[in-house]
């Protein structure tokens, strides 16, 4: 099992940033994918940002130019530089570790508020 603790969020105004952090435990694989999710009240989780073991990355394109996801593998953590932050990220981020199928496994996630 993996157990993944998430830390970061909090209160930013539009156009400011946060770093959030991903500290991942347990029995890890060093071929897993990581990445972040993003879930808005009332709304579906859906994907913000990924990056494989050869540090590939794949972004939803409301973020692209303005996120940037990166991983320690030395600390097991991925971060997500988020600036330029606008209303539309707020929402409760949740990371995500994805070894193979039936290996797949979600933080508590940590809550962003972007005020205008």
């Amino acid at each position: 099992q993996v157990r993944l603790v998430e830390s970061g969020g909090g209160l930013v105004q539009a156009g400011g940033s946060l770093r959030l952090s991903c500290v991942a435990s347990g029995r890890l694989f060093a071929t897993a994918t990581m990445g972040w999710y993003r879930q808005a009240p009332g709304e579906q989780r859906d994907l913000v940002a990924t990056i494989n073991s050869g540090s590939n990355t794949n972004y939803a394109d409301s973020v692209k130019g303005r996120f940037t996801i990166s991983r320690d593998d030395a600390k097991d953590t991925v971060y997500l530089q988020m600036d330029s932050l606008k209303p539309d990220d707020t929402g409760v981020y949740y990371c995500n570790y994805n070894y193979m199928l039936g290996y797949n496994y979600w933080g508590r996630g940590t809550r962003v508020t972007v005020s205008s």
